[in-house]
């Protein structure tokens, strides 16, 4: 019997955060209604250990996160697929949400509420100020668990080859296609990019970037800055020194990484 629902997560170096979502799916994946397909690029033997036979352990050859969840997609069977961030939680109740939601023939897909998983003022202020950006604009991003209809997503081509905004993108084009709702129920997700490099400095850098992106200015060059180092954990410190930064050679600091 083919699965109701994959959980497609793309993992970069992060094998560490990768375990703890696959223990925290443990139950939902154990019902055979879920099938969790992980696309990684980088530690392999790291990630191998942390997937320990729980999902289908994918090796494409790209390493952008859009690769990465393209990849997953064409190897996942079930009829809905939804994208998880390798340190975010889903509610345990997940299955039972999309597929009320997707039990409406008008709705395509949608996502969760967002909601950092550690305490502290500045990341509950950034989770409010973001629940009112999306509630209005139903511009979803990775961290908020956007699902679809796995027809829909095919049809569309699935997410675009960008290094950077590529969620946001998906998003905006699902939403041209018909509905998209959103889910009144919070996904857990690690803050530990906001946090590592400072909640409000973060915070600005990406509304700086959503301006350019309203404006349909690049925001590709970006990417680099965004993703951090190739050779580390995605949401590791930004270097202090900005030129060192841009004095790497293009092997450490310039491929694009899931995270």
């Amino acid at each position: 019997m083919l699965p109701r629902l994959s959980i497609i997560i793309p993992a970069r170096n992060d094998a560490a955060a990768l375990g703890r979502t696959l223990d925290h799916l443990s139950g939902p994946a154990g019902s055979g209604a879920v099938e969790v397909v992980v696309a990684a690029s980088g530690d392999p033997e790291g990630t191998e250990r942390a997937v320990a036979g729980r999902a289908r352990l994918l090796w494409p050859a790209g390493s952008t996160r859009a690769a990465l969840m393209n990849a997953g997609a064409a190897a996942a069977r079930g009829q809905a697929l939804s994208f998880l961030h390798a340190d975010s939680f889903p509610p345990a109740n997940a299955l039972e949400l999309i597929e009320q939601v997707l039990s409406d023939d008008r709705a395509l897909g949608g996502a969760f509420e967002h909601l950092f998983a550690e305490p502290g003022w500045s990341l509950r202020t950034i989770t409010w100020i973001n629940r009112v950006r999306y509630r209005l604009t139903r511009n979803y991003y990775g961290d908020q668990g956007i699902f679809v209809r796995a027809s829909v997503f095919r049809r569309m081509g699935g997410y675009r080859d960008l290094q950077f905004l590529e969620d946001l993108d998906f998003s905006q084009r699902l939403k041209r296609q018909g509905r998209s709702v959103l889910i009144r129920v919070p996904l857990l997700t690690s803050g530990r990019r906001f946090l590592a490099r400072g909640p409000w400095r973060t915070f600005f850098f990406i509304v700086w970037i959503l301006l350019l992106h309203t404006l349909r200015l690049n925001t590709e060059r970006y990417a680099r800055r965004w993703r951090g180092p190739a050779d580390r954990p995605p949401g590791s410190p930004w270097p202090r020194n900005r030129r060192l930064e841009a004095a790497m050679p293009s092997g450490v600091a310039g491929r694009p990484e899931a995270g």
